[in-house]
């Protein structure tokens, strides 16, 4: 079921007013809707791998008992935490990366002259896995490492490991933040849900008028590069750049924004990316509570930054490599991951990797010189290496991008729908501004100007329901799906 269908705007209402109708009924009946909320929401799209969840839910909810037991040795300790994580990144293994391994397999034995048959696993890949995987297995971690006690409440874990809104595509949330309120009374607070509703229609806007529309011309582009000049490469990937922003940020804000109307806080997962002035702090704003995991769970185990060179080189490539495989089982992507590692290690050897940790422009309208030309640079570096993200394979990639070199990369691009591009153009230049006035703000992105004046505030809610249901007819599949 995706937020922008009917059936989600039918379901979310239902949900809403038997879920606060119990509000003083049960704790525990409340929890109970949601977990079955949540299992008929995943099981819309295919309810077979409902047991999948369930499955990853019971072993960790188990191993959690088993971590938390004082009496319990050791070794013991770390093998129930090894059996944890042998259960999760095993579920991901075989359903996400199964092929890909026996693909190249076969690929390296052919290139020593031996042609191997191995049996290819038929399967589908079950929507969210990587999101419900990485919440589970965090929560095991933190019990292991006594940074939370393990919960005895089996109807509020598997509340938090099968949460509706965020069960697909995040934010992923860490036990120690989501799993204490599932225990603790909720109570209505229309200000929370209004900031919720905001936070949905942006999210519909993000989703539905930006990205669903930059994914038709970004897949025309894509499609069909070899027959395009260098200067409409170069704005397909300006589209597909905006596409996956509007897609996986836009589908956060839903999830946010429905959170909100049941009592509930979700971490911040984008931080308005596409304004920050170099690559590190692009990596703090974008896909938060991915980027948190692995620094906290990968990233900071294997050393961090303390050590010297050497290891400041090796977690740097290794971190952003397993983040580039975890978005796909495809080269392009871990290429993708390792292009943003070449990125970041300079400013990490030479210490510069903290020093954008305000809000760009903070209290100023307007950006400096210096700060346009960062985030300029910083924008067209991270446009480039989406081009990997995107492409079909690496052929593709490298033609692409020698294809945006070639000479005619100053010309006027030659895409079919030209004067329907520019006009789209002209939509994205207001969407930017809309962000930009309200990039010190955490949520309501509107709160800068549109507070302060009712026609400001009237014009800016007409004009962004009447783009949502104008474009509401645009058929798009969501691109994080494959995750």
């Amino acid at each position: 079921m995706l937020f922008n269908s009917i059936d989600f705007a039918i379901f979310l209402p239902i949900v809403f007013i038997l879920y606060w109708l119990l509000k003083d009924k049960s704790l525990r009946l409340q929890n109970l809707l949601i977990v079955g909320a949540s299992y008929f929401f995943y099981g819309q799209w295919d309810y077979h791998f409902l047991g999948l969840i369930i499955f990853s839910t019971l072993t960790d909810y188990l191993i959690g008992l088993g971590l938390g037991k004082p009496q319990l040795k050791p070794i013991k300790r770390k093998a129930l935490l090894l059996s944890s994580i042998i259960v999760n990144l095993g579920i991901l293994g075989i359903f996400k990366y199964y092929n890909f391994f026996l693909e190249n397999i076969s690929a390296i034995f052919y290139f020593f002259g031996q042609e191997i048959q191995l049996s290819s696993l038929s399967i589908i890949l079950p929507v969210g896995i990587s999101f419900y995987t990485f919440q589970t297995l965090s929560y095991s971690i933190d019990v292991y490492k006594r940074k939370i006690q393990p919960t005895k409440n089996l109807i509020a874990f598997a509340a938090f490991v099968s949460f509706f809104p965020q069960l697909v595509a995040g934010p992923i949330e860490r036990a120690s933040h989501l799993l204490p309120q599932f225990n603790r009374q909720r109570k209505f607070n229309y200000y929370q849900g209004v900031d919720g509703l905001r936070q949905i229609l942006w999210g519909l806007f993000k989703k539905m008028v930006i990205a669903d529309n930059c994914a038709i011309y970004a897949n025309e582009i894509f499609n069909n590069s070899s027959n395009y000049s260098g200067s409409t490469l170069l704005l397909g990937a300006f589209f597909f750049t905006f596409q996956i922003y509007g897609d996986f940020s836009g589908y956060s804000d839903i999830a946010i924004g429905v959170a909100k109307l049941f009592g509930f806080d979700l971490m911040q997962n984008f931080a308005f990316p596409y304004f920050s002035r170099d690559i590190a702090e692009f990596w703090r704003r974008w896909h938060i509570s991915l980027s948190t995991w692995f620094r906290d769970y990968l990233y900071i185990p294997l050393g961090g930054s303390r050590g010297g060179t050497w290891m400041k080189v090796r977690n740097t490539f290794l971190i952003f490599l397993v983040s580039g495989f975890w978005h796909g089982a495809n080269w392009t992507f871990i290429i993708w991951g390792g292009i943003n590692a070449v990125y970041f290690l300079p400013l990490l050897l030479l210490k510069r990797n903290r020093q954008n940790l305000q809000v760009v422009a903070q209290g100023r309208y307007l950006p400096s010189a210096k700060e346009a030309l960062s985030i300029a640079v910083t924008f067209s570096l991270t446009m480039l290496a989406w081009i990997f993200f995107r492409a079909e394979n690496l052929n593709h990639a490298l033609s692409y991008i020698k294809g945006i070199f070639d000479t005619s990369l100053f010309s006027i691009p030659d895409f079919p729908n030209r004067r329907n591009a520019a006009l789209f153009l002209i939509l994205i230049v207001y969407f930017l501004l809309i962000e930009w006035l309200g990039r010190e703000n955490k949520y309501a992105i509107e709160k800068l100007f549109v507070r302060r004046n009712r026609i400001l505030r009237w014009i800016y809610y007409y004009s962004i329901i009447y783009m949502i249901v104008f474009f509401a007819g645009q058929e798009q599949e969501f691109i994080y799906f494959q995750f």
